[in-house]
C-alpha cells in the first residue's frame, strides 16, 4: 500500500445507498420504504443521521483527498439536509433523478463512469474509496484494484454485500468507524423514547475545544486501529489531525506547541516524554 504522505485518495458516496441502508439498520428492515409511502417520521431520520464527517475523516487516513463526490437527488428532503455539511466538507454533489419505475437512481453506473475516467485523468491517483454496500459495485472495484489502486469499501452492517468486500483490498462497516455512535434497536411500542436524540441545528456553533478534543481522539482511534499499536508518535497524531480537520491549529486554540495541547487533554490522552521521541495513546478506563 502506498505510504500516506505520498498518497492521494478519491472518494465516491452512493449517498442514496448509505442514507436508506441506515435508517432500514436503525429503524428496521425494509422500514425506508415503508415509512416513505406514508412520510418519512422527522424522529426515524434523526436516529438514523449518517455522520458524513466519520466517513471522510476515515478516507482521509489513507492520504490526501484529491476528490469526493456524493451521488443522489439532493431535491428529496431526506437528502437534502446534508447538503451544506457536504459543501462544507467540499463534496462534489452530483444530481441524479429517480427513475418511474421501481425508484431506483442509476447511482451505480453513473458512479462507475466517473471513478473509471478519474482513474486515467488523474494518474497519481493511489486509493479509491467507494462508500456503499451493493453488490453492483464489484466490477468497480475489480476493474480499479486492476488499475493497480488500492480500493477501500465503507458499508452498513446488514446491508453490504460480503461479494464486494471480498472485491475490495480492504472494507470497513460504517457503524465501525471512529466517532460513529452505537445504535440501540428501540422496541416498537416505543417510538418516542428513541427519538429523544435529536440532531443539532447546523447553525450551532461547536465549542472549539470540546471540537479539538473529539478530533484529538477519533485521530488516534484510527491511528491505533491502523499501526495496531498502543503508542503512536506524536507528529502522526498531529499529522492526521490535520488531514481530518485542516484548520486545526494548537496556537488558535491557545497553545504554544501540540505537546502542550496534549498536556491539556490529559483526561483524554496520557503522553510518554522519556526520551527525545514523544509518544501518546488514548487513556484507559481506570475503573478496573
Amino acid at each position: 500500500m502506498t505510504e500516506t504522505s505520498a498518497a492521494r485518495v478519491a472518494v465516491y458516496l452512493d449517498f442514496d445507498n448509505i442514507v436508506i441502508s441506515r435508517y432500514d439498520q436503525v429503524n428496521g428492515r425494509n422500514s425506508f420504504q415503508r415509512d416513505k409511502a406514508k412520510g418519512l417520521d422527522p424522529a426515524h431520520l434523526a436516529r438514523a443521521t449518517v455522520d458524513v464527517g466519520a466517513v471522510l475523516d476515515f478516507a482521509s487516513s489513507f492520504g490526501t483527498l484529491v476528490l469526493t463526490r456524493a451521488y443522489a437527488d439532493w431535491s428529496a428532503d431526506v437528502n437534502a439536509g446534508y447538503r451544506q455539511q457536504l459543501v462544507g466538507r467540499a463534496v462534489d454533489l452530483v444530481q441524479l433523478f429517480p427513475a418511474a419505475a421501481y425508484g431506483k437512481n442509476g447511482a451505480d453506473i453513473r458512479l462507475a463512469v466517473d471513478a473509471v475516467e478519474d482513474m486515467f485523468r488523474l494518474p497519481d491517483l493511489t486509493h479509491v474509496v467507494i462508500v456503499a454496500g451493493d453488490s453492483d459495485y464489484i466490477p468497480l472495484a475489480q476493474r480499479c484494484k486492476r488499475l493497480g489502486r488500492y480500493v477501500v469499501g465503507i458499508g452498513v452492517a446488514g446491508s453490504s454485500s460480503r461479494a464486494l468486500a471480498a472485491a475490495c483490498d480492504e472494507f470497513v462497516v460504517y457503524d465501525a468507524l471512529p466517532g460513529v455512535p452505537v445504535f440501540e434497536p428501540v422496541p416498537a411500542s416505543e417510538p418516542k423514547k428513541a427519538a429523544g436524540r435529536s440532531k443539532k441545528s447546523e447553525e450551532d456553533e461547536p465549542d472549539p475545544q470540546a471540537a479539538a478534543t473529539a478530533l484529538l481522539s477519533r485521530a488516534l482511534q484510527i491511528g491505533l486501529e491502523k499501526e495496531d499499536a498502543e503508542w503512536l508518535h506524536n507528529s502522526a497524531v498531529k499529522a492526521q489531525m490535520k488531514r481530518m480537520d485542516p484548520s486545526f491549529s494548537e496556537k488558535s486554540l491557545g497553545f504554544r506547541s501540540f505537546s502542550d495541547f496534549l498536556r491539556s487533554r490529559s483526561d483524554t490522552v496520557e503522553l510518554d516524554e522519556s526520551s527525545t521521541t514523544r509518544l501518546v495513546k488514548l487513556r484507559g478506563d481506570r475503573s478496573d
